[in-house]
């Protein structure tokens, strides 16, 4: 998995040389499987040519918002503009779960937003299957996966996208709708 990769050009470089040199490796791989970060903005607007590259695709959730968001996450004055459940945002991992979907390549979400028990509930509910996060984190969003019920978050999720649409974080009312469902958020 490459990161910081901001053109298909530059995925298909590294992957070229990445497999030049699995090629010399004695035995070489039987497969390789070869991805990208998903953390540059500049590779969304040429997601088709990257699906057709790319086995795999890991959104980066701490270096893509910062970029989307142009703030700095651990600037405190700018922290209210830097929110993974903002409707943009949403409506991106919506977008990319369906065009990987069609594609065939897959897509997780990796970074602080996989691991908060929220944001994953989110990302679970736009269609995300895998999350990749730190080890203490696992119990806690695992914890809310079990016990939600997809199915009935995805209308309610629309409509708080919908609502939320000039860009504000939906993060307070999917809270009030996870604590009404008994989740452990």
């Amino acid at each position: 998995m490459f990161p910081m990769v901001a053109t298909v050009e530059e995925f298909r470089t590294a992957r070229d040389l990445l497999e030049a040199e699995a090629a010399r490796i004695r035995p070489a791989p039987e497969e390789l499987e070869v991805g990208t970060m998903l953390e540059v903005p500049a590779l969304l607007f040429q997601l088709p040519g990257l699906l057709a590259e790319a086995d795999f695709i890991s959104v980066g959730t701490n270096d893509l918002m910062q970029f989307l968001f142009a703030a700095d996450r651990g600037t405190p004055e700018l922290a209210d503009r830097y929110d993974t459940l903002s409707a943009p945002v949403l409506e991106l991992i919506e977008r990319l779960v369906m065009a990987c979907q069609e594609a065939g390549v897959a897509l997780s979400v990796c970074g602080e937003a996989a691991g908060r028990p929220l944001d994953a509930l989110a990302f679970a509910a736009c269609g995300v299957c895998t999350l990749s996060m730190s080890g203490n984190a696992i119990l806690p969003v695992k914890a809310v996966l079990v016990e939600a019920d997809l199915n009935a978050l995805r209308p309610v999720l629309r409509e708080l996208r919908r609502a939320g649409a000039a860009g504000g974080s939906i993060r307070e009312p999917l809270a009030a709708w996870a604590r009404e469902h008994n989740l452990p958020v």
